[in-house]
């Protein structure tokens, strides 16, 4: 109850500054924008500026027939007015305000820019905002942030631009996947490294495009519009420096921190180090402000977090736990003359992670249920090196080379320990099992794509040729030991089995590809897309299975029952056509094929071998119609075959696990998903208002299931058969809407609702049957600043659930999880951060015995020295000592609840250091900021 009372106090106080601010006189400007032939232009941005000091007033955008209205309040006297649009020269025209000041300018011809080459844009200032073609486009001094802000904290006083509690970037409601700086990438692929580490001091302008590879952006195709790039660019006369960040921590329970990245460009040149190690969860170089690596992706619970992060694709932390990790990285990229660019960069990681884990979990048979209970622990140790290389050359203006290899190699030890008991519902025992394991794993990745393209003609026509290859090898050696006791059906101990084993595992697959894809324009926007691809794998699986020999004790005494040696073949065609229409408005395709895919496989144990041909039909169409600059409606539609596994398909019986038997099934068809997905965006600069609806779905037929049959003992014996009628639905809609108080002061408001509906099939016992699952989850959250005095950032998300199941009524589930979560900032003092990180979970099904709620409350407080460069930090993780991490997984035929090992309380003590220098000049000296 007193931490209820202590939310309600924090939402108050939050509400109540929203409504503090000063008195300022009134103003309305309104007009028209034309051209010479007094032809409306739409899109055009709208600016007001004191004379003063040059200080962005307020800016709006034209609507389609010109028109603009921009009011708001001033406490200048003395305005200009500044009208941008590509091509064209800036209107500038000054203006004295009075109380409540009512302009009306009329019609405002603009004249076209003496120098107009593409979208050279000729003005005395820079526009906030504008919008191009296919680009927004954010001038970065225009959106006032606290003077040591980064990236991140820029981003989140754009309009239509959300950061979420993971860093995680949207635009208009489309995941932002990539964050470039000068067109180049920003230390590999994860945006985050880009976001919480740029200092807003070298950024220029902010650009948002449609992401695409690099062969699209050269030959000008089509980029995937549901996916967003964001550029960066950097001042000219800041394009010659360096800017780096280092960490040093240490706290309670041994926990400690050290993190550091740096970063050296001239020109087109390029170079970027990291290094972190810490035994907090964190990755240690994605940095927050305030919390350092301690930031709201620390914790378990929320949002499914569980103190897990990923590094290049390697998770550490996941599945709970606490990790120890090490990592260090370089990053270089350079280009010369506008013709050739190498990148290049190499990252290590090594990771220890311990879990503990405790699990009770009811299963569901059509004419019984059983329970199990069990508790394990595992410590995982990896080492991970990877390598990435990229060279593009262009011999002249119509030709592209690109050579990309990558290798990544890894080394890990694990060792792990379970105790699970089965019982009936009576209480009585079934079996108890015991397991230890210990493996040692070493892979290799190597992978690489050529691809050479030539443009022809005037209209887009292009030849494209690419040549891939990826060669994979891995070795484990695991030595299992399991004790399982057997019970009878009064709960007196029947038998007990032991394994004792020695498994040995090797495999390699090797695959090759070439693809062809040409586009012959037929008009000035209609072409034609013609492509071909060939794809042979060819793969080995041995699996050897020892026991101890009685005399020596060596595990020396094949099984052969238990191993396979298999060797695997597959071959795919896919030609595929379409056509392709593109205007301003609408961008539309229709394509199809044919997959002729051939599927060999031998064990050479068994003897036995299946060759399979499957020809799969498949379709592709889109369309995307722009309603306007600021508006457009898409729609996605597709359906592809997918083919089943080898495992699903060997008519082998495989008896590796002896409590599951599993035999394939060579008769398999595959399966046949039709997916369908539209949306609507669209962002309102007059009201700082964004909307973004999305409604999709998934049909599949002949769905590859599991037919699983229990008998008594709980040993399960499994084979494959094909299903129709799986399907899912899903719908959403968000709104953002910013609102600039009279004192420049902001609210951001983002709020929004999810639905999920979803049928899946199955069999038990041989029975089939159905579920279904229901999922609706409204969210809100409100971000109030006073710029370098307060920010309060309070949010809910409510979750109602619903499942239905025809295999037992009585498992039917209805429930609501509560996420309520506030973050407040503080920056007053002068020179002092201080800031709460506080999140509330209720779990509204939690079993008896797992906790399902709690309260996690991180702080930190800060001290600036040496002007803004250095910092010293006391934070606390978990202040009140509650986080855990329990959850809820319902499947078709079980209900299971999980309990695990996570991050408990610690207070750590850290000092930042940040050193600058850009085009010569320090940005934490006095005028040396924007």
């Amino acid at each position: 109850m007193a931490f209820k009372n202590m939310l309600t106090q924090f939402f108050l106080l939050g509400f109540l500054l929203i409504f503090a601010s000063a008195e300022a006189q009134e103003y309305k400007i309104q007009g028209k924008v034309i051209d010479s032939e007094n032809v409306a232009l739409e899109s055009a941005t709208i600016y007001v500026e004191t004379v003063k000091d040059s200080s962005l007033v307020d800016y709006t955008i034209t609507d389609v027939d010109g028109s603009f209205v921009i009011e708001g309040s001033t406490d200048a006297t003395e305005v200009n007015l500044y009208i941008s649009f590509t091509g064209f020269q800036t209107y500038k025209k000054k203006y004295q305000l009075s109380e409540n000041s009512m302009i009306n300018t009329g019609s405002i011809t603009l004249n076209l820019a003496d120098n107009t080459l593409g979208e050279v844009v000729v003005q005395a200032t820079k526009a906030p905002v504008s919008i191009k073609t296919d680009t927004l486009e954010f001038n970065a001094s225009s959106f006032k942030t606290k003077a040591d802000a980064n990236l991140e904290e820029v981003l989140k006083k754009l309009p239509g631009v959300t950061v979420d509690k993971d860093g995680a970037v949207s635009v208009n409601g489309k995941k932002v996947s990539r964050v470039l700086v000068n067109g180049k990438e920003f230390f590999g692929d994860d945006p985050k490294i880009a976001t919480k580490n740029l200092p807003k001091e070298i950024i220029n302008k902010i650009q948002v495009v449609d992401t695409k590879t690099k062969s699209e952006e050269f030959t000008g195709k089509e980029g995937d519009s549901e996916n967003k790039t964001i550029n960066i660019t950097i001042d000219e006369d800041k394009n010659k420096g360096y800017f780096a960040r280092l960490t040093a921590g240490g706290g309670t329970d041994e926990r400690y921190e050290l993190s550091g990245i740096g970063n050296y460009f001239k020109d087109d040149l390029r170079v970027s180090i990291l290094a972190s190690s810490n035994n907090i969860n964190s990755s240690g170089f994605t940095f927050d402000e305030v919390f350092d690596a301690m930031g709201r992706s620390a914790y378990s619970i929320a949002r499914s977090s569980n103190g897990s992060f990923s590094i290049n694709g390697n998770s550490f932390g996941g599945g709970g736990g606490v990790t120890k990790s090490d990592n260090g990285g370089i990053s270089l990229v350079n280009e010369w003359d506008d013709e050739t660019e190498l990148s290049a960069n190499y990252f290590f990681n090594r990771g220890d992670t311990k879990t503990r884990t405790q699990i009770e979990r009811e299963n569901i048979l059509p004419d019984r249920t059983y329970f199990n209970n069990s508790i394990s622990s595992s410590d995982r140790k990896n080492d991970n090196h990877r390598a990435r290389f990229g060279f593009e050359f262009q011999p002249d203006t119509l030709t592209r080379i690109s050579f990309r290899p990558n290798m990544t190699v890894n080394k890990g030890f694990s060792k792990s320990n379970s105790n699970t008991s089965s019982f009936g519902e009576d209480g009585n025992p079934i079996n108890n099992a015991e397991t230890e394991q210990f493996s040692n794993l070493s892979s290799t990745n190597f992978s690489n794509r050529l691809n050479v393209t030539r443009k022809f003609g005037s209209k887009g026509g292009f030849i494209s040729l690419g040549f891939d290859n990826t060669n994979n090898t891995s070795e484990e050696e695991n030595v299992y030991f399991s004790s399982r006791e057997i019970y009878d059906d009064l709960g007196n101990l029947e038998d007990t089995d032991i394994q004792d084993q020695f498994i040995n595992q090797n495999t390699r697959k090797d695959e090759y590809s070439v693809r062809a894809n040409t586009r012959l324009p037929l008009s000035e926007k209609l072409s034609l897309d013609v492509s071909y691809s060939y794809t042979k794998s060819k793969g080995k699986s041995e699996r050897l299975i020892y026991e101890k020999d009685d005399v020596t004790g060596e595990y020396d005494v094949l099984v052969d029952t238990l191993s396979n040696d298999f060797n695997s073949e597959t071959f795919n065609h896919r030609p595929n056509i379409g056509l392709v229409y593109k205007d301003d408005k609408l961008r539309a395709s229709i394509s199809g094929g044919l997959e002729n895919v051939r599927l060999k496989n031998e064990d050479l144990f068994s003897e036995t071998s299946f060759d399979n041909t499957y020809n799969n039909l498949y379709s592709n169409a889109y369309f995307r119609y722009k309603i306007n600059k600021t508006k457009s409606i898409y729609f996605n539609y597709r359906n592809s075959r997918d083919t089943p596994s080898i495992t699903q398909l060997q008519p082998v019986t495989n008896t590796t696990n002896p409590l599951n038997v599993v035999t394939g099934n060579p008769n398999l068809d595959p399966s046949l998903e039709h997916r369908m997905y539209m949306n609507f965006n669209n962002y309102d600069f007059k009201s700082r208002s964004g909307f973004y609806a999305y409604l999709g779905g998934n049909l599949t037929n002949d769905k590859v299931v599991a037919i699983t049959t229990t008998n008594e003992d709980l040993v399960r014996t499994t084979t494959y058969t094909n299903v129709d009628g799986v399907y899912s639905m899903f719908v959403g809609a968000s709104l953002d809407k910013t609102i600039t108080l009279e004192s420049k002061n902001t609210i951001k408001i983002d709020a929004g609702v999810n639905g999920n509906f979803s049928k899946d099939l199955g069999f038990s016992n041989g029975v089939k049957f159905d579920s279904n699952r229901y999922i609706v989850s409204p969210r809100v959250g409100v971000q109030y600043d006073i710029i370098d005095v307060l920010t309060v950032e309070p949010s809910y998300d409510i979750s109602f659930n619903n499942a239905k199941y025809s295999l037992n009524n009585t498992r039917d589930q209805n429930y609501i999880n509560h996420d309520i979560a506030l973050e407040v900032t503080s920056y007053w003092p002068k020179n002092f951060v201080f800031g709460n990180d506080i999140s509330y979970r209720h779990l509204g099904n939690i079993a008896p015995g797992f906790k399902n709620d709690f309260v996690l409350w991180n702080m930190s407080l800060g001290y600036k020295v040496m002007g803004d460069d250095g910092i010293f930090k006391v934070k606390v993780f978990d202040v009140l000592d509650q986080n855990i991490s329990t959850s809820r997984n319902t499947g078709d035929d079980f209900v299971q609840d999980t309990q695990e090992l996570v991050l408990e309380q610690y207070v750590m003590f850290s000092f930042t250091y940040k050193l600058s220098k850009f085009g010569g000049k320090d940005p934490n000296k006095k005028g040396g900021r924007f």
